[in-house]
C-alpha cells in the first residue's frame, strides 16, 4: 500500500492543476460508460498495490479518475450485486440476495432455513437501461447481465452477450462460446470480442448521447488467458498471494481492452462528454488473488468480498485524486440522475456521490447489506471467513465510518470491528466495547425493520450438530 500512495501522489503530481484550470461548461446529457469487471479483487491492480499484474491503461486512467479507495459492491457475489447496481434498491425490492440457489452447501451444516431468493429482477423495475432510454440516450450491454433473461425488456437497445448466464461455461473465453454469440473468427478471445462490439456501438451512437454497459464477464472463472501472456507471467515472480499467471493474463487482456475503449473514445473526440467509470462487481477469489490487508473474499461479507476498486474521470470536469468517501454501487443511479439533471420521480435507495465528485463535502452516512442466506466455502484455508464451511452465514451488516458490525442469524454472534485501526478485520472488538456495538445494531434492526428485510428463523430439519462439528474438524485439518 505505501508503493501505492507514493506512485499515485507522483502521477497525480502534474494532474490536478490542469484540471482545474481547463474545467468547461457542463455538458447537460454527457455519454455514460459503466465498466463493470467480474470478480476483479479490490488489490488486482498496480494503482491499487499490486506488485505481479500489470495494468498500464488503467494506471494512466487512475491518474486522470477520482480513486475512490473505499467504494463498495451493493453485495458480496454478482447476481445480486449486479441487480442493486441496475436497479439503485437494496434486495428487499428485486429479491435476489444471490446466485440462486440461497441454500449452499451441505444441509446437515445449516442451521435455519434460507429465506426466499429470486432468479430475476422483475420487469416492472425502472433499470438504468430504461431511465437512460426515456432520457434520449442510446443504451447497450456487452457481457455479463445475469439478472434476467433478456437486458432488451429493461431498456438496452444494443446487447451482445447478455443472458442469465454468470459465466462462459466449460468452454471458456475462446470461441466456440457457450453463451448466446457466435464467434466472428474461430478461436477470438471473449473479452477482445465484447470490446470490438462496445467500440462498433460507440461510433454509431456518437451523434447522440449513450449509456455503454460493459459488463465484462472476465475475470471469472473458468481461468482461461491467452498463451502468451500466460506464459510471460509463468517467468515473473509473484508476490502477496498474487502468483497464478493465468489470472494475470486474464488481468492484462482486460486491460488492454479498457485501453483500446478509451482510445476510442478519444479517437472520436468523444473523451471530453463522457463520464467513464471502471468497477468490479464483488471482492475477487481469495484462493486465486489475496486482497491484502482486507480478509476474505467473493462471498464474504468481510471487507474482501465487498471492498471494489472505483475509478470515476470525466476530463475538464472531475479533478483527479485519491476520494476516501464511503460510497457503494446502489449510488450509481442516483449520481446519473442527479448528472443528467433528470426530473424523473423513481424511487432509489442509494444516494449521489455527483457533489464529491466536484469536490464537495459530503454527509457521513451509515451503509448496510443484507444476506438471509447461505454460501458455501471455496476453500476452507483460503477463504479467510467466520467458519471453514461457508463464505456466508445468514446475517446482517453495518459500516458506520470507522466502525463495521456484523450480526449472525444462527447463533446471535455480534463482530465489531475499527477497520481505521484493523483493516484486515482480525480484532472482534464486540465485548470490550459494548457502547458501540449496542449504538450499531439499534441502527441495523432499524434499517432492517425500515426495508421490510427477512430474517430467517425456521429451523432446518436436516441440521446435524455432530456432523457439522466433525465437518469443520474435517476442513480445518484438526
Amino acid at each position: 500500500m505505501k508503493k501505492y500512495i507514493i506512485m499515485s501522489l507522483l502521477l497525480l503530481a502534474g494532474v490536478n492543476c490542469s484540471f482545474g484550470q481547463n474545467k468547461t461548461q457542463l455538458s447537460t446529457k454527457p455519454n455514460v460508460v459503466l465498466i463493470n469487471v467480474d470478480d476483479l479483487g479490490w488489490a488486482d491492480l498496480v494503482f491499487m498495490g499490486s506488485e505481479y499484474y500489470e495494468t498500464p491503461n488503467l494506471d494512466k486512467l487512475s491518474t486522470e479518475s477520482k480513486i475512490f479507495m473505499h467504494a463498495y459492491a451493493s453485495a458480496s457475489n454478482c447476481a445480486p450485486s449486479r441487480a442493486s447496481m441496475i436497479t439503485g434498491r437494496y434486495p428487499m425490492t428485486h429479491g435476489i440476495y444471490t446466485v440462486d440457489p440461497a441454500d449452499r452447501g451441505d444441509k446437515r451444516t445449516r442451521q435455519l432455513m434460507a429465506s426466499a431468493n429470486a432468479k430475476s429482477i422483475q420487469d416492472s423495475l425502472y433499470t438504468l437501461g430504461k431511465f437512460f432510454k426515456d432520457n434520449g440516450y442510446r443504451t447497450g450491454v456487452f457481457g455479463k447481465w445475469h439478472i434476467s433473461d433478456d437486458p432488451a425488456i429493461h431498456g438496452f437497445d444494443v446487447n451482445v452477450g447478455g443472458s442469465h448466464s454468470g459465466n462462459p461455461g466449460k468452454e471458456g473465453y475462446f470461441s466456440p462460446y457457450n453463451i448466446n454469440l457466435k464467434a466472428k473468427t474461430a478461436g477470438e478471445y471473449l473479452t477482445d470480442r465484447l470490446t470490438d462490439e462496445a467500440i462498433d456501438f460507440v461510433k454509431e451512437s456518437a451523434e447522440k448521447p449513450f449509456f455503454l454497459y460493459l459488463p465484462f464477464y472476465t475475470v471469472h472463472s473458468p481461468l482461461q488467458g491467452k498463451a502468451d501472456l500466460v506464459e510471460k507471467y509463468k517467468n515473473k515472480k509473484g508476490s502477496h498471494g498474487q502468483n497464478n499467471p493465468v489470472y494475470a493474463a486474464m488481468i492484462e487482456s482486460m486491460d488492454q481492452n479498457v485501453g483500446r475503449l478509451l482510445r476510442a473514445l478519444d479517437s472520436l473526440n468523444l473523451t471530453d462528454d463522457t463520464m467513464i467509470i471502471f468497477t468490479s462487481d464483488n471482492g475477487g477469489i481469495r484462493a486465486t488473488s489475496y486482497q491484502d490487508p482486507l480478509r476474505a473474499g467473493k462471498g464474504s461479507y468481510y471487507e474482501g468480498g465487498i471492498r471494489v476498486p472505483l475509478l470515476v474521470k470525466w476530463q475538464n470536469q472531475i479533478k483527479a485524486g485519491i476520494e476516501n468517501t464511503q460510497v457503494t454501487q446502489m449510488d450509481f443511479y442516483p449520481t446519473f440522475k442527479e448528472l443528467i439533471a433528470s426530473s424523473a420521480e423513481v424511487e432509489l435507495d442509494g444516494e449521489s456521490f455527483l457533489p464529491v465528485l466536484f469536490d464537495k463535502k459530503s454527509k457521513a452516512r451509515d451503509l448496510f447489506w443484507h444476506f438471509p442466506i447461505y454460501l458455501e466455502a471455496y476453500n476452507p484455508k483460503e477463504d479467510g471467513s467466520r467458519d471453514p464451511l461457508f463464505r456466508t452465514r445468514p446475517g446482517s451488516v453495518i459500516l458506520s465510518g470507522q466502525w463495521k458490525l456484523h450480526q449472525y442469524f444462527e447463533d446471535g454472534g455480534l463482530e465489531l470491528y475499527d477497520l481505521e485501526n484493523d483493516p484486515s478485520e482480525s480484532i472482534n472488538l464486540a465485548v470490550s466495547n459494548p457502547r458501540k456495538t449496542v449504538e450499531l445494531l439499534k441502527k441495523l434492526v432499524a434499517w432492517r425493520t425500515q426495508y421490510g428485510a427477512p430474517v430467517p428463523t425456521t429451523k432446518n430439519p436436516d441440521y446435524d450438530a455432530d456432523y457439522e462439528k466433525v465437518a469443520i474438524e474435517k476442513s480445518t485439518g484438526l
